[in-house]
């Protein structure tokens, strides 16, 4: 049984003993071609097929009562073993025809036995021949072309490597002296020589160092010891290595010079370590078949070294994620990969005319390169993926950059590059592979190109923050597979394009920061994937769409600083997926609905600025086990205010050609609802407090009124209160200051009333109760009075800070110079006061 269970044999005698249903196994060869063998060979493959087929039909005796059914191979051809097998066959036959009910197996079983002992016996010889090559089957290691026992220098070698290692997960629990090699995990040896070929132990959670002893491990051409937590020294004693690979752990220090002894090597990633120092003069020329050289995500510094622009033999470098310095040259082999993004490289960039035919991958982003785009990179007609992002490109883009069809990536977002977009980047659009064209963060100028909307293939479109103007191109909805558009921050105007529900498979619409007019129109139900729609700061009007419903997949909604009006609409409450809401600083008015606050998933929640009315739902209706209970902010901050979402986009192409995108939303360091400035009145219903994950609440610039709620006082998360310039009278509650949390209060122009005592513990809230004419703080002075004025944090924003005391003082000013002129004209004439009284009856 151990043996069977540790095989994936294709032996017929194997699959057939396991199998709890055999099937019939093949019929033996006739005799004309079985006398083309040799005679020990035949009738050694005659009598395995004779004894399965014989014990098969045994254990069948008690579900089949036919043997002949039961047996499926007739054995044939001339010697004893034959003989002996048909002899077998026909008294188990006999013994079937005289079986009598209730008869027990155990004569047949009997019977097969005796007739598979005198078949051991008469081919005692043969047996070990056959067998001898697959009898150590179950008890070795894995290699290359078959199965053999692990060299013994080398067994001792690995088990006391082992013993210097930590393995919390006790992935290499096989590796014992008592235990055959055969289960030990990445261990490959020679079927030659039995000594190891290859270890591979990737991302077991290993650590410690390497011990010495891997020195004797002479043969080893490939080690493999990525994502594991291994430090110390790095070994350099291994001359028959190929492969090394030593990423992701913590190996530290300069770059070995002893590595330069590995002259075999043709693959050397040491990438996302803690090495520092210059790189080696010697790292491009040690070897001359190194084809691939990782040192990504290390503290290298200095300047790339003129080994690596001459090697001839090198074929991917990533030296990434650095610190390195100068002028970037041009490299004299042919490159297929090059990724020097996140250094400090300097110069203009070279042409690459010696990997033209080649480099299919060049990444430069997040340098110091200056000048343009030189047009003689687009003779690279291999390149797939081209990143020049954060850069100091500058000028515009030659009408002769022309890529070649194979072109899949073009990124060249964050620079000073301007003029018009060009207008056929790509040779042939309707054959582009093209699929993200990021030209974002720059200082273009002109219109969209029509030539764009003929990337049938793009799924990622970013123009956004340039100067574009015009409209947005009709034919847009062509590109059928766009996930992603962003042309926020330009100067597009006219109004979004009807046939933009082409883009079905639409993820994310960034058009804010625009001049675009119109409605928004009620075909974008049709896009039911979309899960990003920011139209905010443009000169949008009419209602929400009722249609809009159909949106069902949408997290991140922001439609504020437009025209828009109306009350809200049900269509808001089939977007069950909301993070977050802005609708601020719009023309909606009506009453809040019932269910604004039974968002499961919402974060943040801005109606500022608006014309609502009413009071705040009823208490009954807020959703107390929304995510502002359960949502866990590591990073919070004291902010006051609700800044504008932003949203970055992560696109990257995965295999097959397929655009992986992660969305962040970099939202306000808060959980919080903001209402103000609006018509609301009433008290701050108690359904309000049951939200305890609440971090910033902001009803300031309305009309509520009634007492400071004690259940303010439950808020224990609370870390921004501002209920300014209401109508909230009473005394101020004591247990808001006991916040813990609480940075920020304001409560000031109100009529608030009384005594606020020192003890309370309001003094670190300055300027908290300003503009409160019945109320007295306590200071080390006596009784400050608060309706003088006094300088109020806690606004919101900007127009709030200019306008808000200007308001209130030429309100009280007003009203003053109303009162006196109206007395003063009723005591002056009878005729007037007679006016006055008639106008009112």
């Amino acid at each position: 049984k151990k043996s069977v269970q540790n095989t994936h044999s294709s032996s017929s005698f194997l699959s057939l003993v396991s199998s709890p249903n055999p099937l019939p196994p093949p019929l033996l060869r006739p005799e004309s071609s079985q006398s083309k063998s040799s005679p020990k060979s035949s009738s050694l493959v005659q009598v395995a097929a004779c004894v399965v087929p014989l014990r098969l039909a045994g254990l069948q005796f008690q579900a089949d009562r036919n043997l002949k059914n039961g047996c499926y191979t007739r054995c044939v051809g001339a010697g004893s073993p034959e003989y002996l097998a048909d002899k077998v066959e026909e008294l188990a036959s006999m013994k079937l025809k005289q079986r009598k009910p209730g008869f027990a197996i155990t004569e047949e079983l009997i019977i097969c036995f005796i007739g598979l002992f005198s078949l051991l016996s008469a081919i005692t010889v043969h047996v070990p021949l056959a067998f001898a090559a697959s009898s150590v089957k179950y008890h070795n290691v894995k290699s290359s072309s078959g199965f053999t026992s692990i060299y013994p220098s080398n067994k001792a070698a690995i088990l006391e490597f082992k013993s210097h290692l930590q393995d919390p997960f006790h992935h290499l629990s096989s590796w014992t002296n008592e235990n055959g090699s055969a289960s030990w995990i990445g261990v490959t040896i020679s079927n030659q020589t039995g000594r190891l070929t290859s270890l591979n132990l990737t991302g077991l959670s290993l650590s410690g160092q390497l011990h010495s002893s891997l020195c004797n491990l002479t043969s080893l051409e490939t080690l493999v010891l990525s994502n594991n937590a291994f430090f110390g020294s790095v070994p350099t004693c291994l001359p028959n290595l190929k492969i090394l690979d030593l990423s992701h752990n913590a190996f530290n220090g300069s770059i070995p010079q002893a590595l330069a002894i590995l002259s075999q090597v043709a693959v050397l990633d040491l990438s996302h370590n803690a090495f520092g120092g210059e790189i080696p003069a010697w790292v491009g020329n040690f070897s001359s078949r190194l084809e691939k050289l990782n040192l990504e995500s290390n503290n290298l510094h200095g300047e790339i070294p003129d080994s690596l622009y001459d090697s001839m033999s090198l074929q991917y470098l990533d030296l990434s994620h650095n610190y390195l310095t100068g002028n970037l040259g041009e490299f004299h082999g042919a490159l297929v990969y090059l990724d020097l993004e996140f250094n400090l490289l300097s110069g203009t960039l070279p042409c690459f005319l010696t990997s033209s035919q080649s480099l299919s991958v060049l990444n430069l982003a997040c340098n110091s390169i200056e000048g343009g785009v030189p047009a003689c990179i687009a003779s690279c007609h291999g390149l797939r993926q081209l990143n020049l992002s954060f850069n100091d490109l500058q000028y515009g883009i030659s009408p002769r950059l022309v890529f070649s069809d194979k072109l899949i990536v073009l990124d060249l977002s964050f620079n000073s590059l301007s003029g018009n977009l060009p207008q056929n980047i790509i040779g042939t659009p309707e054959k582009s592979s093209l699929l993200i064209f990021d030209l974002s963060n720059n200082q273009f100028t002109g219109g969209i190109p029509p030539a764009i909307t003929e990337l049938k293939n793009l799924q990622a479109l970013f123009l956004s923050h340039n100067r574009l103007m015009g409209e947005i191109p009709d034919r847009i909805g062509n590109l059928t597979y766009l996930q992603v558009i962003d042309l926020s921050h330009n100067l597009l105007s006219g109004s979004i394009p009807l046939n933009i529900v082409g883009c079905f498979q639409l993820l994310a619409l960034k058009l804010n920061h625009n001049n675009l007019s119109g409605e928004i129109p009620p075909e974008l139900d049709a896009l039911d994937s979309l899960k990003i729609l920011s139209l905010s700061n443009n000169h949008i009007f009419g209602e929400i769409p009722v249609t809009l419903a159909g949106c069902k997949s949408l997290e991140v909604v922001d439609l504020s600083f437009n025209y828009l009006s109306g009350a809200l609409n049900d269509a808001v409450t089939k977007w069950s997926k909301l993070r977050f809401l802005s609708l601020s600083h719009n023309m909606f008015n009506g009453s809040l609905p019932s269910w604004l606050f039974a968002f499961q998933d919402i974060q943040i929640m801005d109606l500022s600025g608006n014309g609502f009315s009413g009071y705040l739902p009823n208490g009954t209706n807020f959703n107390t086990s929304s995510s502002f209970n359960l949502v866990d902010f590591k990073q919070r901050e004291s902010s006051v205010s609700f800044t504008n979402l932003d949203v970055r986009i992560s696109v990257t192409v995965g295999d097959k050609n397929v655009l992986n995108l992660i969305f962040t939303y970099d939202f306000p360091p808060v959980v919080g609802i903001d209402i103000s400035d609006n018509s609301l009145h009433g008290e701050i219903p108690g359904g309000i407090f049951g939200l305890q994950g609440l971090d910033y609440l902001n009803l300031s610039y309305n009309f509520l009124d009634g007492q400071i709620p004690v259940g303010l006082g439950k808020m224990l998360s609370l870390k921004v209160l501002d209920l300014s310039h209401n109508s909230f009278a009473g005394p101020v509650r004591e247990n808001i200051s006991s916040l813990a949390n609480l940075s920020v209060l304001n409560m000031s122009y109100n009529c608030l009333s009384g005594v606020v005592m020192a003890r309370q513990g309001y003094s670190r809230f300055p300027g908290a109760f300003a503009g409160n004419h019945g109320l007295c703080v306590e200071t080390k002075d006596g009784c400050e009075e608060q309706g003088v004025f006094s300088a109020v944090i806690g606004k919101t924003n900007a127009r709030k800070n200019e306008g808000g005391l200007i308001l209130n003082w030429v309100f009280c000013v007003s009203t003053l110079v109303s009162f006196y002129a109206g007395m003063f004209a009723l005591c002056c004439s009878d005729q007037t006061r007679n006016y006055i009284l008639k106008a009112h009856s």
